[in-house]
């Protein structure tokens, strides 16, 4: 489980706390998850131009967070704080500035067409006007575009030319297509991992 439900009682002045010692120590919070065995793991990250978090960072925000915590009168055994991983959860507006391009799985809270999760390229953010909670984002979706990014990584194979004849009509699943979403409207934003040829994540 993650987000900001975690806590019981007053589980949004908590997440708060949390969110407000890992900035003030100059990192970037993404987000917490309490693990079973009382394991409460926070995930930090840096700013892109600041190069990945450290041990350093870390061991800092471990310290900071244990005695916040303590104060705040949290319930939980072990504390763990980790950079993210491949799967990074997208959360704030420069979040989707500073990995458009890339795969993302979006997961949505009702769903839509039949579904509620989607993967596929996200797009850089239009600036918002007026309410930043209301900003639409966008993906596009289709079998080329997957495979395309996928291909462009360093050790991944190529893919299979394929058999396309005169005139063939497309496949609706190979015609581009968007999902416009907010916040609001969504569970979760995640990187995709993505794997190279021996089926490990690069």
């Amino acid at each position: 489980m993650t987000g900001r439900t975690l806590l019981g009682q007053g589980s949004q002045s908590m997440a708060d706390a949390i969110e407000a010692t890992v900035e003030g120590l100059g990192c970037v919070f993404v987000e917490f998850a309490l693990l079973s065995g009382g394991l409460l793991r926070v995930t930090i990250d840096r700013a892109e131009s600041e190069g990945p978090v450290t041990v350093e960072d870390c061991e800092r925000v471990t310290r900071q967070l244990q005695y916040v915590l303590e104060v705040e009168g949290a319930d939980y055994r072990r504390l763990e704080v980790s950079s993210p991983g491949l799967d990074r959860l997208l959360r704030k507006p420069e979040d989707f500035l500073r990995f458009a391009g890339q795969a993302v799985d979006v997961t949505l809270r009702t769903p839509f067409q039949g579904r509620k999760k989607y993967r596929g390229i996200l797009q850089a953010p239009v600036p918002a006007v007026g309410d930043a909670a209301q900003q639409n984002y966008a993906i596009f979706w289709d079998e080329a575009l997957l495979t395309a990014l996928t291909v462009s990584r360093p050790g991944a194979p190529k893919p299979r030319p394929g058999k396309v004849g005169a005139g063939k009509p497309a496949k609706p699943e190979d015609v581009p297509q968007e999902l416009r979403f907010t916040m609001a409207e969504v569970r979760e934003v995640r990187l995709v991992p993505v794997l190279d040829f021996r089926g490990r994540k690069s």
